[in-house]
């Protein structure tokens, strides 16, 4: 039987990594998501025009507020929360040694043409429990229970180096670690060593005035890092639970494109049938957050760049339409999206 750390560690790791994969041959990466402010009654998006690539996350807005007097708020920009008992056992999107940088991401904003500064701030949370099926929003409607405070007084560092963490948390005294322990916040195993429970949270965010009456353009872009691994393919079956269906269901992976998803790959047969192999990636964009503004988005355009021509891109959107060898738009009037996004991208990484 596997010991309590390893389970502990096994159940951060799929938190962690928040997207399909085979075994243990995938890294962890972010969610991706648009702008939150706190009063948005009067506030309306006119237009979003939205990138998302492999490498870089692009988004250009034009608000407009409707109302009679000028309103003042925070803009916030929150990643996802990353669990660093996740972090222990995984690889992840970006280097381990870019993680505890400020502003890892590389975030940055503009208004009306213009660079405005950003502040950084993070939380410690105490996440829900790991559901497969639970909503991409989730983890910025509710990231879960703040802990922040309390790993401050116990000098724990709000970081996502997990050598300093666990080195803090073994330096607790042992009426403390009992705590910590009783209040789930992390495990000590029997040899001594620590795992954290907790995940961290970066925001980025400034104070924002919109006029009333005006038009305000605001434009941000960050480092893209999609989680992904080890792909495997086979036919699907309609067995309940095949996991390969599940794959078709989430990203609408018709015939079409589950031909060209065997083309791209690896092709290898065992015990009589026929499986192929090669590289995926699972960038999701939590579209929803646009509906905490008035009223539908005016004009949406969304534009996805594959990354390489012999790439396959399969995700569930209507009027999708091919624009060059890597690129795809979507454009719609008066959208109200229903669902986030969620993009499979196969890859072979050994071809030429």
């Amino acid at each position: 039987m596997p010991s309590l750390s390893r389970l502990c560690a096994a159940a951060a790791l799929a938190a962690v990594l928040a997207a399909p994969a085979f075994a243990n041959d995938g890294f962890g990466g972010l969610t991706a998501t648009g702008l939150q402010f706190q009063d948005t009654a009067d506030v309306q998006m006119l237009s979003e025009d939205l990138f998302l690539g492999l490498d870089q996350i692009r988004v250009s807005y034009v608000f407009r507020h409707t109302g009679e007097e000028d309103v003042t708020g925070e803009v916030i920009f929150p990643l996802p929360p990353i669990n660093l008992s996740g972090l222990m056992e995984s690889d992840f999107a970006i280097p381990r040694e870019d993680l505890d940088k400020e502003n890892f991401v590389g975030f940055t904003a503009t208004v009306d043409g213009k660079k405005v500064p950003v502040k950084t701030d993070r939380i410690a949370v105490i996440e829900e429990p790991w559901d497969e099926n639970r909503q991409l929003s989730a983890s910025y409607d509710s990231p879960g229970a703040d802990i922040t405070a309390t790993l401050e007084e116990n000098g724990i560092p709000l970081s996502l180096d997990f050598d300093k963490v666990v080195a803090a948390l073994k330096a607790l005294p042992p009426r403390t670690k009992k705590e910590f322990e009783a209040a789930g916040l992390a495990f000590f195993d029997d040899s001594g060593e620590a795992y954290p429970s907790w995940s961290i949270i970066e925001r980025y965010h400034w104070t924002q005035t919109f006029r009333a009456g005006k038009d305000v353009k605001i434009a941000h872009s960050y480092r893209s890092a999609p989680p992904g691994g080890i792909f495997v393919w086979r036919e699907p079956s309609k067995e309940e639970g095949d996991y390969i269906q599940t794959l078709v269901d989430k990203y609408c992976i018709d015939k079409g494109t589950q031909s060209a998803i065997k083309k791209a790959l690896i092709k290898s047969d065992g015990d009589g049938e026929a499986w192929w192999n090669g590289m995926a990636y699972y960038l999701d964009y939590v579209l929803t957050t646009a509906n905490t503004w008035n009223g539908p988005i005016g004009t949406f355009k969304l534009t996805i760049d594959k990354g390489d021509p012999k790439n396959v891109l399969s995700l569930c959107i209507d009027g999708i339409k091919k624009t060059g060898p890597t690129t795809f738009v979507v454009e719609k009037k008066n959208f109200t999206p229903k669902s986030d996004l969620n993009l499979l991208i196969v890859s072979n990484p050994g071809s030429e």
